[in-house]
């Protein structure tokens, strides 16, 4: 099987357009709301993420019944909708208008009887968006710690054991607030191993984690807390409801859309062109250039010894990796394009072997960009442009390096969110 560069790009383009489309809420959600009985009471609507909007406007269309509430998603991310309120925050750092979203979550549910039905729509970035600090704390001092993490290397768990111990709705306390209500929960995962206690902190979901572990969290990463932040993990009072609490006795969990499902769909894409598709995993983490450095040495192994697939075929792997920065004074770039960097440079320009990755949301960290695509001649077309590719990735400008020879992949806002989707084709050699 020969491929041209041309043909190589769109055919990782329909596998990372069909791994987006699997977790789509138009094409998920109303086949996830027939076995949901109505209420005798009210059902309320309530919800957080990059996909809150989109699937409130899918249930409205759904479900079939009056329903009333409030959901919460990033700026640009909104769409109309007629009976439930759209709220629009920052992501990925809070601001004053996710601590108000948050607060109309709270005061949707508040006062609800055991007639009524809580339907929460559940997805990346409501973490952030849905931010109301824990008595005693301020947004700012929310912000100096989400900043804190997001430049630590914490992994999305430990970041969401931390923002739970420090907030009035994660982990279970929405829940715990609509109680003595019915709580159904419609998430989209965008987590490794789909824990729906980690999916946007887990609002509905019973936590796992504790005051201790967050301490301990903050003090592997070495990150300086606020005074009253400091003494709020310290005093440990207060802790997040727990399985087996009874308030959240009436809670349920769905899950209409996964990053394993997306790979899946990626895959048959893959398989329609001809290409053998390997899935290596859905929870793949670590640092973003290392785990580039990796994937180049398995996609090498593939081109050389037909191991762990032959080619023409595909390495399909989904997870989100992160970027340390440190103390280092960062350019452009998200965890995409810093993995296709590392991933660029440990290949050297070897021939037949093309890659894609991207955030399934359409937005690579805080940048206009889903990702990029790296092809054999992306080192060479950079030394051509006069770029110095490893200079660029160890400045953590990789978006720059990607923008510069056009092999950026814009989408705008997908409303959705799986996490990220990394694809490497290998042609025979």
């Amino acid at each position: 099987m020969g491929l041209t560069d041309g043909a190589a790009r769109a055919a990782l383009k329909a596998m990372f357009d069909a791994a987006v489309a699997a977790a789509d809420p138009r094409v998920v959600l109303p086949g996830m709301l027939a076995g949901i009985e109505r209420p005798r009471g009210r059902t309320v609507v309530v919800g957080a993420g990059k996909s809150a909007a989109l699937m409130a406007a899918v249930l409205e269309e759904a479900w079939g019944a009056p329903l009333e509430g409030v959901v919460v998603t990033r700026d640009g991310h909104s769409v109309p909708t007629r009976r439930i309120t759209v709220l629009e925050a920052r992501h990925p750092v809070p601001d004053a208008r996710s601590e108000a979203a948050a607060r109309a979550v709270l005061a949707a549910v508040a006062g609800l009887t055991a007639d009524d039905l809580v339907l929460a729509l559940i997805s990346g970035g409501g973490s952030a968006l849905m931010s109301l600090p824990a008595p005693g704390l301020t947004a700012e001092h929310k912000q100096a710690v989400n900043r804190a993490l997001l430049a630590s290397g914490a992994t999305i768990g430990e970041m969401n054991a931390v923002r739970k111990h420090l907030s009035a709705i994660k982990g279970g306390r929405l829940a715990a607030a609509a109680h003595p209500a019915r709580v159904v929960t419609l998430a989209i995962s965008d987590v490794p191993g789909d824990d729906p206690a980690v999916i946007a902190s887990g609002p509905t979901v019973p936590d796992p984690t504790t005051f201790a572990e967050a301490r301990a969290i903050v003090a592997k990463y070495g990150i300086a807390l606020p005074g009253p932040v400091a003494a709020h993990l310290a005093a440990g009072s207060e802790e997040t409801p727990k399985p087996g609490d009874p308030r959240l006795s009436r809670a349920e969990f769905r899950m209409i859309a996964t990053p394993m499902m997306a790979l899946e769909a990626a895959a048959a894409a893959a398989r329609a062109q001809g290409l053998a598709a390997l899935i290596l995993g859905d929870a793949l983490e670590g640092e973003s250039a290392v785990m580039g450095t990796v994937m180049a040495g398995i996609a090498q192994a593939c081109s050389t010894h037909g191991t762990p697939a032959k080619p023409p075929c595909v390495l399909l792997s989904g997870g989100e990796t992160t970027v340390t920065i440190g103390a280092a004074t960062p350019g452009r770039g998200g965890r995409n394009t810093a993995f296709l960097a590392g991933l660029a440079l440990a290949l050297k320009g070897a021939p037949g072997i093309w890659a894609i990755a991207g955030d399934t949301d359409g937005i690579d960290g805080t940048e206009d960009a889903a990702g990029a695509i790296v092809a054999p001649d992306t080192l060479a077309r950079a030394r051509a442009a006069g770029l110095d590719a490893a200079a660029l990735a160890a400045g953590f400008d990789s978006y720059s390096l990607f923008a510069a020879l056009g092999d950026l992949v814009v989408t705008g806002p997908t409303l959705t969110n799986v996490n990220d989707i990394r694809a490497i084709l290998v042609a025979p050699r």
